[in-house]
């Protein structure tokens, strides 16, 4: 390659460069019908996990779902420490529980809008009832901003960092020999503090590091502070 061939070859090559480095900017608003928001409470300990993992696979693409892969850890005495587990998610699981008056937390569990949801196998989650609570998601470079409007009553929320593709081959536990594969897992949970729903709120995350070759996505929901059943939520995927 000549050296007048090798110039035009770089020259050609900055501007996608320039691009890869350029901060993304991107907003999505809420409307006024929610999608569904669906929890899942797995574990890649639970021997019963893998069909519920398979079923919330299947939601991808859905923009009336915001389905979120919420991996426990007290499996992790089985031998087989969940990468996506995180005691803040168990603390979370217990939460919800106490909240709806159950005595016991189990896996796989699917809360469908803030319920417990048994009939999920073969079943389509039903959307939020209507809300007059405005929310918006923005995106600029690694920060995203949640702008929530005025609601009735206390409100709280939470953050969710979703990614889908990931795979792994189980080598203890029950699914020793298993190769698991996962989507909508929440690989970041910060909740939020409650507030009065009269206010308007904003709140900025700081994305971590992404995973190469793993799609991921960032959802904000909104809940009522004191049943935590979401009454909005949205999810921006650039």
């Amino acid at each position: 390659m000549n050296t007048l061939t090798r110039l035009a070859l770089a020259a050609s090559l900055l501007p996608a460069a320039a691009l890869a480095q350029a901060p993304q900017s991107c907003e999505a608003h809420a409307g006024t019908q929610p999608p569904a928001v669906v929890e899942l409470y797995t574990s890649e300990g639970c021997s019963s996990c893998p069909p519920a993992d398979r079923w919330l696979s299947t939601l991808k693409g859905r923009s009336d779902v915001i389905a979120l892969a919420f991996h426990v850890n007290y499996w992790d005495r089985l031998g087989w420490p969940d990468r996506f587990a995180t005691p803040a998610i168990t603390e979370r699981q217990h939460q919800l529980a106490q909240t709806s008056g159950s005595s016991y937390v189990y896996t796989p569990q699917v809360v469908q809008n803030g319920r417990d949801w048994r009939q999920w196998s073969g079943a389509a989650p039903s959307r939020l009832p209507a809300s007059a609570v405005a929310l918006s998601l923005k995106r600029e470079g690694n920060t995203v901003t949640a702008s929530v409007g005025a609601g009735a009553g206390r409100m709280a929320g939470y953050w969710a960092v979703l990614e889908d593709g990931h795979s792994t081959r189980v080598r203890a536990g029950e699914n020793s020999g298993e190769t698991l594969k996962h989507d909508h897992v929440v690989a970041l949970y910060k909740p939020v503090d409650a507030w009065a729903g009269k206010d308007d709120k904003q709140w900025s995350l700081a994305l971590p590091p992404g995973t190469a070759g793993v799609a991921r996505r960032v959802a904000f929901v909104v809940t009522d502070a004191v049943t935590q059943r979401p009454v909005q939520a949205l999810t921006l995927g650039c």
